[in-house]
């Protein structure tokens, strides 16, 4: 695995865990009405996200 893709991935986990830690709370609501959601709804939110996280890494990599 690339070193720069196990990069990415720790730096994921490291901004999750600090979610996680600094605002337990709100993360626990925040999970609670994406559960209310249909599936249908979380794939367009999925989609979007990745759409845009797509865009944001190649506007670094490119711009």
């Amino acid at each position: 695995m690339p070193a720069e893709l196990v990069s990415a991935l720790c730096l994921v986990a490291v901004l999750e865990g600090l979610v996680l830690f600094v605002a337990p709370q709100a993360w626990r609501q925040a999970m609670a009405q994406l559960l209310a959601l249909p599936p249908s709804r979380l794939r367009r939110i999925g989609g979007v996200v990745l759409a845009a996280g797509l865009a944001a890494l190649w506007w670094t990599r490119n711009g």
